[in-house]
Parts: C-alpha cells; structure tokens; sequence
C-alpha cells in the first residue's frame, strides 16, 4: 500500500513539476521533444488516477445510498437525492481533471 501512495504521490509532483512549463509556453514555441511525453504522460496519469478515484468514491456513495435504504425504506427519497448529488460533485472532479488535462494537451 505504501508503494502505491508513493508512486501516486511521485506522479502528482510530476504533474505539478511539469504543468507550469507547458501553460507558460507560447503558442508558436516548441516544447523539446522529453518535456512534450512527459507532460503527455502526466494528462494521462491525471485523467486515469481522477478516474480511478472517481470510480471508487461513486461507489462508496451508492453502496452507502443502498445500505441506508435497506435500513429505513421511509427514507429513500431524501437518501436518493443526496446520493445524486453527492455522485454529481465526485464526477465534477474527474471532469475537472479531464479539462486540465486537455489544456495541457493543447499546448504540445
């Protein structure tokens, strides 16, 4: 477990390492070739990390939203609207990260 919050926190200062570099850098320069993988690396890592979160914390949300219902079924309509939007926020995050990714994209 400790390996992989290591690797995830090495690829987060990765991302922020590089990402000044790419939104700084004006439209006609060229980046050189090393700084271009990596910050096409680093969009991936993003998106596909935010993804993974993303998809584990919907999860937690709607299995949280079921067991809640299964314990008091009077409930479900307040439970079901919080869980809405609670998935809706966890998936603003990923869509954000989508979006900083495609920004620095369009920048190579």
């Amino acid at each position: 477990m400790k390996k992989k919050i290591t690797i995830l926190f090495l690829a987060a200062i990765f991302i922020i390492v590089l990402a000044p570099l790419a939104i700084a850098a004006e439209d006609g320069a060229a980046l050189p070739e090393k700084i271009g993988f990596a910050i096409a690396l680093g969009a991936a890592l993003c998106v596909s990390i935010a993804a993974f979160g993303g998809g584990i914390g919907q999860g937690l949300a709607i299995k949280g939203a079921m067991e809640g219902i299964a314990r008091n079924p009077g409930a479900s309509g307040k439970i079901m609207t919080t869980m809405i939007i609670g998935l809706a926020l966890i998936e603003s995050l990923v869509i954000y990260s989508l979006v900083i990714s495609l920004m620095l994209l369009f920048k190579l």
